[in-house]
């Protein structure tokens, strides 16, 4: 079963929507990258105790009952070219996914798939490990997702756009897995899965209404999306609780 958006029920010539929870996550990652220099001492790169005390991914911390590492390791990066590079993936998945899914489905997708990228990291690496990348991999999951599910009426475009995501996707975890003991490719594999779940979920799908003249591009949701992404929350919570860490 699906539900029409009250909000939005038909897509019409229109100026883009404003996109703020995207540009709000983005001056929380530079926020924090600028407090965790201020507790380096000035250096120009975040110590490893500035991380740590900020709210890094360690897993005997987790273990311990600090499970809001999983969240505040997503808001923090260990170099500028890590925040950069992050920064940018947000800045240019962000915006999309943010207008197609709405702004509470859009940060409910972010924080699930930020936080499956951590829990796959705590269960499989025992590396103490930070960053974005993979709620930024989810982004492409849940991006990936919406395209599939309206291929059909999307056409050569929505094709296109499956065939894209799937490529950045793989060559972004082809450049993590060539690049061993410097980035969490459990975190990356963590975020696209959970990402890509929630997407099934929080998704709208696209029906072509002819009741109208033109015919109108309706946005419709699963009548069980938000309950679907509950269980999801659910789901990862048990396994942090229940599965060993590495």
């Amino acid at each position: 079963m699906i539900q029409p958006d009250d909000n939005d029920s038909a897509l019409q010539p229109q100026a883009r929507p404003r996109t703020p929870a995207t540009f709000a996550l983005l001056g929380a990652i530079v926020l924090m990258y600028i407090m965790s220099l201020g507790f380096s001492g000035g250096s120009f790169q975040p110590s490893l105790n500035a991380l740590v005390l900020l709210g890094a991914k360690v897993n005997v911390m987790i273990a311990g009952g600090a499970y809001w590492r999983l969240l505040t390791a997503t808001f923090l990066h260990g170099s500028l070219i890590h925040i950069f590079f992050n920064g940018y993936a947000l800045y240019a998945l962000g915006p999309e996914a943010e207008r197609i899914y709405g702004t509470r489905r859009f940060l409910a997708l972010y924080f699930l798939a930020g936080l499956g990228g951590s829990l796959a990291s705590y269960l499989m690496s025992r590396a103490v490990s930070v960053g974005a990348s993979g709620a930024i991999f989810g982004l492409i999951g849940g991006l990936g997702v919406f395209y599939y599910l309206n291929r059909a009426t999307l056409g050569d475009f929505g094709k296109a756009q499956v065939q894209n995501m799937v490529s950045i996707a793989m060559i972004n975890l082809f450049i993590g897995f060539a690049s061993q003991g410097t980035i969490d490719n459990w975190g990356h594999m963590g975020g696209l899965i959970g990402g890509t779940l929630a997407g099934f979920a929080l998704a709208p799908r696209l029906q072509i209404d002819s009741r109208f003249s033109p015919p109108l591009l309706r946005r419709d949701y699963l009548d069980l999306g938000w309950a679907g992404a509950a269980s999801l929350l659910v789901v990862m919570s048990a396994m942090t609780l229940l599965l060993p860490h590495a």
